[in-house]
């Protein structure tokens, strides 16, 4: 079982979206996915509540008072972790976690809470003893504006403990067809080829990065 973490505790970072569709693209793939929604406002829970019958299956699993038994046969845990977490409970949360995801928007209030979580992150025993794989993915961003350039150059600049790079894998860009999507309980990737192709090949860094030696821990 691989255990996929969305984390970020500044809210509105798109840890939802980002969680909703890994958990769509792995069921596509024939995989068992089980999405793990931490955050009590359950916003994954509510997408699954709407997500068509005839759709791949994902199985949801409401975690917000922090009890969590996942199913037997499951192939892939992606867990949606809520707004706030610090200290202990961050943790605890990170340990579960194979491989976490760090999305972060182009604001400059974001930049600057992206800064604090990035030391507090850095300074977690897991991290430190290399037990999770950890990436940043710049999110919600509108193409060829200065605040991407920012946030690029901004997530590339970060290092993990041992001074090796943070890897930065995706760049996702700010559409209307996640709206769209997420109000049928839908993925990016289950939306018309035609409307969809050039936000599903930004994609294609992440899975890149996803399926490599490099997002697990040795």
């Amino acid at each position: 079982m691989r255990s996929i973490l969305l984390l970020n505790p500044k809210g509105g970072s798109g840890k939802t979206t980002l969680a909703t569709n890994l958990a769509v693209y792995f069921a596509l793939k024939g995989k068992s996915a089980a999405l793990i929604d931490f955050d009590p406002q359950g916003s994954s829970i509510d997408w699954l509540a709407e997500r068509p019958a005839d759709r791949p299956p994902i199985k949801g699993i409401a975690a917000g008072e922090g009890r969590v038994r996942i199913p037997s046969g499951i192939d892939y845990v992606i867990m949606d972790a809520p707004a706030g977490l610090h200290g202990d409970m961050l943790a605890s949360l990170v340990r579960r976690a194979h491989t976490v995801l760090v999305p972060v928007v182009p604001s400059p209030i974001d930049l600057r809470a992206a800064i604090r979580f990035h030391d507090e992150l850095m300074r977690l025993s897991a991290v430190h003893k290399r037990r999770v794989a950890i990436a940043t993915v710049a999110n919600r961003v509108r193409e060829n504006s200065t605040n991407r350039d920012l946030l690029e150059d901004f997530l590339r600049s970060l290092k993990l403990p041992d001074g090796r790079k943070l890897p930065f894998v995706a760049c996702i860009r700010s559409s209307q067809n996640y709206l769209r999507a997420a109000e049928r309980g839908l993925g990016i990737f289950e939306g018309a080829p035609s409307l969809v192709a050039h936000d599903t090949e930004l994609w294609r860094p992440l899975f890149k990065w996803l399926n490599s030696k490099r997002s697990v821990p040795k």
